[in-house]
């Protein structure tokens, strides 16, 4: 069930297009609550209004209907066009697959272009297309309301002004209810007030005559100078010199009172101290006896009272009501100028400034803002917006009361943000919340001081005289709800109920925010951008003659109208924008990893949620989350809703990524233009940086791209659309739009290229006193703390240098200070206790070493709100906190400033001392010099020594390796001492003994690739060579190194030319030398390394002698293999021994008996039938000639096989004939030993007469499968099939499954209401319930019987879900018995099953089924036991019709047949509640009900159209099949042919004989055992049961139904059951009886054809149903011979099974689809 949505409705825009007058009030005498229709035209739900955003319902998004990345109707990037104010374009990137996958790296390649612009467009690959992952059914988010004219700088400035300008004239008596007309159109008051303030004001003016000069600026041309130049200086006479007069006097104290409450001055200043106090309580510019003189006097008066300890709480507590008396339209039509025709009207000017999000910046519980579009409030309490003025509505005043206000705070709390997660917009209390969407709402105007008390309300008492008597004469403003006195009020209203409004109202505080909007779903909020879009643009396209309608809108036209309306004064246009909404709350728009884990782009580093922790990002070193920083916050934008110029927090990094929707346009200007675009703001529009110096940060004013261009502030542009990123610089301001309805998703980042840009921006916030989002100097210690690289070193060693700086230069000035104080001496304050401090100071100094995080409220600084993470001073009196900057002179207490600066009660926290601050700084410098440090000792070794060291320089290269930083010189160096180190490793080779190394080599490479061995061989040849070793010296004297191989080098050249004179002379005269000495000389030579000729010569003299000596050890040995003796036979001749050599005759002699024993052994191996007994005779000649181990060890294995074969064959054989049964081995141990067989050239003795027993134990597992129906399975089917029966029945027949009343579902169940107590939902969740005749829980498609009302598995009645609809009706089998019950398999009979148990203490071997064919019978017989009562005809009643079709039900679902129970519910339920018109007839056989599959044969003949199987054309007919006589065993171990086996030795095989025993069980005699019959699981013989509740004998016939007689008959209810007999006597006359094959009578054909209508017989369902009902291979074969259906693929063997265990025939198995005939069982 879809829950609707809480808030629906579609919502309307207000298109203002009258002016309103300036004069007309929008008040009205009595204060109404707020209306329930909103101005946007939102209606919001009476109740549901209350419900949290989570827990709405609405109408999915369709995706398809909005422009995604890869969809066809997405839009493409259009050509360079040219843009409204002639914009350049902002690049776009198009980086490939592998310059996307790392974000930083490729953000920092195109930083450098990207920064010239500000902004950048990134279009991914076209593989890269993340889902979009919010669910957009629970999807609601709040919007805000934008007036296109008010967001623009000098519109907005000039509505205020008129709006106070009505204000101040309205209450001194004169109605502005039209503007002077002035060359017959109305005249721009506020144009022509800045047009004389330009000049010098109205007096220098008037004196330089300048009035026409001012009237061509204004574009009056058609009327005489003259008369223009009265009419202007006339109108500015009347209208605006009055009131100009007077701001001078107003201004100064009302701008007083605001930088009191702001805690300083409204414009931000370097300085180092805050206001003074003389300076915040009494003007010095203010003179006379004004309202403004005597309000300032007021406010110094409470001030000196003791309001200043209590304000800081009470004003942030208290709401202030915003006035609704703005310059606004209360008629319909605005009103009319002086010479215009009634019809032409004026727009209103604006809303009421003070409705909407009020953003100026304040101090303590003051409101702050965002750099995004959420302005936020500390305050608890807050004040209502009006309503919007549009299509006449009353104007009202909303105000929310006390419980309002306490609803809002509860609702805030519940919402907020969980563990560490923070709001960007950080807030010591948080602002008022909507429930659930974690947006604030509309924002108070500025905090006021409140009265004595501290608790006062406005209107309590008079703000001027700051008396709260005779409270009845107090005068409200209407504009802010203080009260005045009337004596104390400068123009009092001259009666009771006029509209008054005080001084701070007519000079005006600037405030200005969005409304909020209504309550969204994405498809409400899509149909209201579609609907404002196209009502919009209905009139202004042109008609296209092509199209036939008017000329779509293009990407142009939405700029060029958005600029329009922004510059517009006469018309103003609402729109609504979701922003800045909390992806913590609303979800993320790309897969996250705590719902998506399996998702990559889970964790693809693109995906917002993950870029701002990415390695290279700074912001991992944060150790708390920041929602819109850190945290993803979503855009949901329609046509013209816009986002104002703004730079990011912290001037970080941000990525903007469009998940679907319409086009945005982006506005960027580069970091270098930055000061002159905030120039240029404060040119264009002074009047609002007035009272809002930080009107930048608050995302509310826009100012037109041409008129920044025209003061040099360079502007780009770019259009986003789906599937982009946009990314801004730092310190780049930016602004946009969005053409329609759209979505994004945004973040910020932060490389290490930002730090510097960082502190920047940290500065600016502290400079406006504004709020940081982090500590910065927190993340550098966190950063010095956590990575210790040196590529973070690089700039974190320069930002904590500047950091050491700064606080080292503020700690300085604060110390000079406290030291200034009179009668105090020098202290050291910033040590580690008091132990170096002064004695007698009074400073309270405690170190703070940061090992518990602290929140970052708690070294906030009170007055320029930065975080002073390092030190702090706190003051005891009021436990605020302020930096050391600002400390003493901010007044925190009422203790005076030098006792403050002295310590009095105050006390200096620090977390690092300047020792420990410093050291810090040079830990990580030197990390980052470490490279440099490096190449100064590379170039100080150089230049100490021409030939340098080799060692030496190895140290430097490992020192610099170890270095993990790039270093130029490095790569150098390493291919230096690469050179270095391979002359050393070469000269090694000379100077160390690794010959024998290269003789290992050589034996190798003669073992592998000839050529690569030759190859090797030559070079190493060349290595060897003495005459390297002079070129090595060489070398090493134009390398120019030093190392101790050189030395050793040059003493081996001088030995080698020793050792040559000395073997000339020994090999010419040989016999003066002993071998022992020869061969000492050879050693020698070898250890030099080289090929030296005397060497290999003394070398093959006494390889001569070795080899006899070795030739007569081996003689003496008693056994060599074949190998052995070639192998001395080929020393033979690598040595050059001659041929007539004693040893050498042997050895061949001896080779020549071992080849021939070779070739004797593989030829007996190599036959089909293997002569064990000449194998064995040439095993044991092995012991005396030499033969090769392999075919020896083949010889052995083979006559192992076959002994280890024989023994198991034999004891198996013996096992099977044990008289006790448990003591025979079991099937599947049998059938193992024979597939081992298979691997053997032959069999042993006894073989056959193990196959014999095997195969008449695999008769009786035949005759099991034709009783489930499964004759044509392999046999590994029949357990799996046997396993499912048994799991089946005991569902079935579980005798705790008792007849209950007819319940729904589950699924179907109404949810619990919420009101429900716990203990109700417990009580309800029952164990489940089971339905069907399966007897199991509810699952897939569950189907109600209109008559028993029982619910059935869809499944299990094989009717498939396409083929129902909710309104048809059904009648189940149980009620109906002509409805067939599907079945995949037929039913045994229990007495079958009984008959087939008793057979198997007559098999050989133990059978894998008798356990589950015991639990089969067990649990039938128990349930026929628990049957016995309910089955009496002679006692039933109607009443029991519910528990009949029950225990039908069971018995019906059962994969057991229990023919009597199922004939007798069947026939007492058509007795008492007949649905067919004629009786059932009886049951004796439960077949399966699947069609047989037409063979391959039978399609032809239909596609034919012919019946005869002759007329089949030549060419189509199938291949004809020769059956072989011999009969071949199905299973997968007789596949492969055994040759002819011999008869086992010993006499014939064992006879078996079986024989009944007249109790009717079968005796088994096996070479003269007998065996027990078999018992059923009651203990008793078998015995079938009889309907008249007694034991029919065993000798007796076991039929399916018998009457009370004890008339027994045959099993089958044909029609040749006489007349009179059981049937009438139990179930009366004119019951019908005939087969279960037979049934076909006309209504029975029509309840078959319904059925096959429900159901799916399609070839392809059925497989499907059939593997997924029982999950048997067996299931999925057409089963034709014993009539449960048939198929295509279905093969018969002569045994009558059908397809191999693998699926495909084995030897004998044929295809039906081949066969020309259909076979029927």
């Amino acid at each position: 069930m879809v829950v609707p949505p809480a808030a629906g409705g579609q919502t309307t825009f207000a298109h203002v297009n009258g002016r309103a007058s300036p004069a007309h009030s929008t008040h009205t005498a009595t204060r109404l609550k707020t209306s329930t229709i909103n101005g946007n035209g939102y209606h919001p739900a009476p109740k549901p209004a209350s419900l949290p955003l989570s827990a709405r319902r609405a109408e999915p998004l369709d995706l398809s209907s909005v422009e995604r990345r890869g969809q066809p109707h997405a839009s493409r990037e259009a050509p360079k066009r040219i843009r409204p104010h002639n914009l350049p374009e902002a690049p776009t990137f198009r980086p490939t697959e592998d310059e996307f996958r790392d974000p930083m790296l490729y953000i920092q390649k195109i930083a450098p272009e990207g920064q010239k612009y500000g902004i950048v467009k990134i279009i991914p690959p076209d593989s890269w297309n993340p889902d979009f992952a919010i669910d957009t059914e629970k999807f609601h988010f709040r919007t805000r309301r934008q007036e296109l004219n008010s967001v623009e700088g000098g519109t907005r400035a000039n509505n205020n002004y008129l709006d106070q300008l009505s204000k101040f004239h309205k209450q001194h008596g004169t109605n502005l209810n039209r503007f002077p007309s002035v060359d017959k159109r109305p005249l721009d008051l506020y144009k022509l007030k800045k047009a004389v303030e330009v000049r010098g004001g109205f007096e220098k003016v008037c004196k330089l005559k300048k009035w026409a000069e001012i009237g061509r600026d204004l574009g009056y041309s058609g009327k005489i100078m003259s008369s223009l130049s009265t009419s202007l200086k006339n109108s500015y006479q009347r209208w605006l010199n009055p009131y100009e007069e007077y701001l001078k006097l107003a201004k100064p104290g009302v701008h007083q009172q605001l930088e009191h409450e702001y805690g300083g001055l409204l414009t931000p200043s370097p300085g180092s101290s805050p206001m003074k106090k003389s300076q915040q309580h009494t003007p010095s510019s203010l003179h006379g006896d004004t309202p403004a003189i005597r309000a300032s006097s007021a406010l110094h008066t409470s001030l000196s009272n003791g309001d200043v300890k209590d304000r800081n709480t009470a004003t942030v507590e208290q709401p202030r009501p915003i006035s609704s008396s703005s310059f606004a339209a209360v008629n319909p039509s605005g009103f009319t100028a002086v010479n215009a025709s009634p019809s032409s009207s004026f727009t209103a000017v604006k809303r009421e400034p003070d409705n909407g999000l009020h953003t100026p910046g304040r101090a303590m519980g003051s409101p702050s803002s965002s750099s995004k579009n959420t302005p936020e409030y500390r305050p608890s309490s807050l004040s209502a917006a009006p309503i919007t003025n549009g299509n006449g509505l009353n104007h009202l005043k909303r105000r929310l009361s006390n419980e309002d206000v306490s609803v809002s705070s509860e609702k805030e709390n519940a919402d907020c943000d969980s563990g560490e997660r923070r709001s960007k917009r950080l807030k010591r209390e948080a602002a008022p919340t909507v429930a659930g969407s974690y947006m604030t709402m509309f924002r108070p105007s500025t905090p006021k001081i409140l009265g004595e008390n501290g608790t006062s309300k406005p209107g309590e008492r008079c703000e001027s005289c700051g008396r709260s008597d005779n409270i009845k004469a107090l005068v409200t403003c209407d504009g802010c709800d203080n009260a005045f006195h009337s004596e104390c009020m400068e123009s009092p209203p001259k009666t009771p109920g006029d509209e008054w409004h005080c001084s701070r109202c007519l000079v005006g505080t600037g405030d200005y925010g969005f409304e909020e909007g209504g309550i969204y779903s994405l498809k409400q909020f899509q149909e209201k951008a579609s609907n404002f879009k196209s009502n919009h643009f209905a009139s202004k396209m042109p008609f296209d003659p092509v199209l036939n309608c008017n000329r779509p809108v293009t990407e142009d036209d939405t700029e060029r109208e958005f600029w329009h309306l922004v510059e517009s004064l006469t018309e103003t246009v609402e729109v609504e924008y979701g922003a800045d909404i909390h992806s913590t709350t609303h979800g993320s728009g790309f897969p996250t990893i705590e719902k998506n884990p399996l998702d990559p782009y889970s964790t693809d580093p693109w995906n917002l949620n993950i870029l701002p922790l990415h390695p290279e990002s700074l912001f991992r070193h944060i150790k708390s989350d920041i929602s819109g920083m850190t945290v993803p916050w979503l855009y949901v934008g329609m046509c013209f809703s816009t986002f104002c110029w703004h730079n990011e927090d912290h001037y970080t990094y941000s990525a903007n990524y469009q998940h679907f929707g319409a086009t945005k346009t982006w506005y960027g200007i580069p970091a270098e233009d930055a000061e002159r675009f905030e120039n240029t703001m404060h040119e264009a529009v002074p009047e609002l940086f007035e009272t809002q110096p930080d009107l930048l940060f608050q995302l509310v004013t826009l100012l037109s791209p041409d008129q920044l261009r025209k003061a040099g502030v360079r502007v780009y542009a770019l259009d986003q659309r789906a599937g982009q990123f946009v990314v801004t610089f730092p310190q780049a301001y930016h602004a946009g739009f969005n053409h329609g309805f759209n979505f994004n998703e945004a973040v910020n980042f932060a490389p290490h290229d930002w730090e510097p840009s960082g502190e920047a921006g940290v500065e600016r916030l502290q400079q406006f006193r504004r709020e940081p989002c982090f500590s910065h100097d927190e993340l550098l210690l966190t950063a010095a703390a956590r990575d210790t690289t040196i590529k973070t070193a690089k700039w974190l060693g320069p930002a904590l240098e500047r950091l050491r700086r700064r606080e080292g230069e503020q700690r300085a000035i604060y110390q000079e200070r406290h030291e200034s104080m009179d009668g105090h001496d020098f202290c050291e304050l910033m040590t580690r206790g008091k132990s170096e401090h002064h004695a007698q100071c009074q400073m309270g100094i405690s170190a703070d070493t940061g090992a518990d995080d602290f929140p970052e409220e708690d070294y906030q600084c009170a007055y320029c709100k930065t975080y002073s993470y390092l030190s702090h001073f706190r003051c005891g009196k009021s436990q605020k906190v302020v930096c050391v900057l600002h400390a003493g002179d901010y007044e925190c207490c009422d203790i005076p400033r030098d006792r403050r600066l002295l310590g009095d009660n105050h006390s200096l926290v620090y977390r690092v001392t300047d020792k420990e601050l410093t050291a810090l700084v040079q830990k990580v410098t030197e990390r980052a010099r470490a490279p440099e440090a490096w190449q100064e000792k590379l170039e100080k070794t150089l230049e100490d020594d021409p030939k340098p060291a080799l060692k030496t320089l190895r140290s430097l290269l490992s020192e610099g390796e170890k270095i993990p930083y790039e270093i130029p010189q490095l790569p150098a160096l390493k291919a230096f001492v690469d050179r270095c180190n391979e002359w050393v490793e070469e000269a090694m080779n000379y100077v160390t003994r690794k010959q024998q190394n290269r003789r290992k080599n050589e034996k190798a490479w003669r073992k592998g690739n000839s050529a690569k061995a030759a190859e090797l061989e030559e070079r190493d040849r060349e290595l060897r060579k003495v005459e390297n070793i002079t070129k090595l010296l060489a070398d090493a004297e134009e390398i120019s190194f030093d190392c101790p191989e050189i030395g050793l080098l040059q003493d081996r050249a001088d030995n080698i030319a020793d050792f040559r004179k000395d073997a000339l002379f020994a090999l010419e005269n040989p016999r003066t030398r002993t071998t022992q000495e020869i061969e000492d000389m050879v050693e020698l030579g070898r250890s030099f390394n080289v090929d030296i000729p005397e060497v290999e010569k003394l070398d093959q003299v006494v390889q001569q002698m070795k080899w006899n000596d070795t030739a007569r050890e081996h003689r003496n040995r008693s056994f060599l293999s074949l190998q052995d003796v070639e192998e001395i036979i080929a020393s033979a001749k690598e040595f050059a021994i001659p041929d007539h050599n004693d040893h050498l005759v042997h050895f061949k002699e001896q080779q020549v008996q071992g080849e021939l024993w070779e070739a004797k052994a593989k030829e007996l191996m190599s036959v089909e039938s293997v002569h064990y007994q000449q194998l064995e005779a040439l095993a044991n000649q092995a012991s005396s000639i030499p033969v090769s181990r392999e075919t020896y060890a083949a010889v052995d294995q083979i006559l192992n096989k076959q002994r280890e074969a024989h023994k198991q064959i034999v004891s198996l054989y013996e096992r099977s004939k044990d008289p006790d049964f448990r003591k025979r081995p079991k099937y599947k141990d049998v059938r193992e030993v024979m597939e081992t067989l298979v691997e053997l050239n032959s069999k042993p003795t006894g073989t056959i007469d193990l196959e014999k027993e095997q195969k008449r134990h695999e008769d009786w597992m035949r005759k099991g499968k034709k009783l489930f129906g499964k004759a044509n399975a392999p046999l590994h089917i029949l357990i799996q099939h046997m396993n499912y029966v048994e799991q089946r029945n005991l569902a079935c027949f579980n005798l705790q499954d008792r007849p209950r009343t007819p319940v729904e579902p589950s699924s179907r169940e109404h949810t619990p209401e919420p009101s429900m107590s716990t203990a109700a939902i417990d009580s309800s969740s029952r164990n489940r319930e089971v339905f069907c005749i399966c007897r199991q829980p509810e699952a897939g498609m569950m189907i109600e019987c209109e008559l028993c009302h029982e619910w059935y598995h869809g499944k299990c009645l094989k009717i498939a879900r396409g083929k129902v609809k909710e309104d048809d009706k059904y009648t189940c089998p149980i009620c109906d018995w002509r409805i067939k019950i599907p079945r995949d398999a037929a039913r045994p009979k229990l007495e079958d099953l009984q008959e087939w148990q008793a057979e198997i203490p007559s098999l050989p071997f133990q059978p894998d089924e008798e356990e589950c064919l015991s639990s089969i019978v067990s649990t039938a017989y128990d349930f026929r036991d628990f049957m016995k009562p309910l089955l009496n005809n002679l006692m039933t009643t109607p009443e029991e019709v519910p528990t009949q079709r029950f225990y039908l039900r069971k018995v019906e679902g059962a994969e057991v047949l229990l023919a009597w129970e199922t004939n007798f519910f069947r026939q007492e339920l058509h007795r008492w509640a007949p649905v067919a018109p004629n009786s059932p007839p009886l049951l004796e056989h439960s077949h399966s009900t699947r069609k047989p599959r037409p063979t391959k044969q039978q399609k032809v003949m239909a596609s034919l159209g012919i019946t005869d199987p002759d007329k089949i054309p030549q060419s189509l007919r199938t291949k004809q099949h020769s059956f072989p006589n011999k009969r071949k065993s199905q299973e997968p171990h007789a596949r492969h042919a055994p040759p002819p086996l011999r008869p086992a030795p010993g006499g014939d095989a064992a006879t078996h004989t079986q024989q009944t025993s007249p109790g009717g069980t079968v005796t088994v005699t096996s070479n003269g055992a007998s065996s027990a019959p078999l018992t059923n699981p009651h203990g008793h013989a078998s015995f079938a049961y009889d309907g008249a509740y007694g034991l029919i004998s065993p000798n007796q016939a076991s039929p399916s139904f018998t009457d009370a007689a004890g008339v027994f008959r045959s099993p089958s209810f044909g029609v040749e059951e006489s007349p009179g007999g059981m049937a009438e006597r139990l179930f009366g006359a004119g019951v019908e009886f005939e087969a279960a094959e037979e049934e076909g009578d006309e209504a029975g054909e029509g309840v078959d054809e319904m059925f096959k209508e429900m159901t799916n017989h399609d070839g392809a369902e059925d497989e499907e149903d059939d593997r997924g009902e029982s999950g048997l291979a067996g299931e999925a074969l057409a089963v034709t011979a014993g009539g449960d259906g048939g198929g295509e693929r279905s093969a018969l063997g002569q045994d009558g099974e059908g397809l191999g265990d693998d699926g495909v025939p084995g030897d004998g198995d044929v295809r039906m689809e081949d066969a020309d005939a259909v076979f029927v069982a």
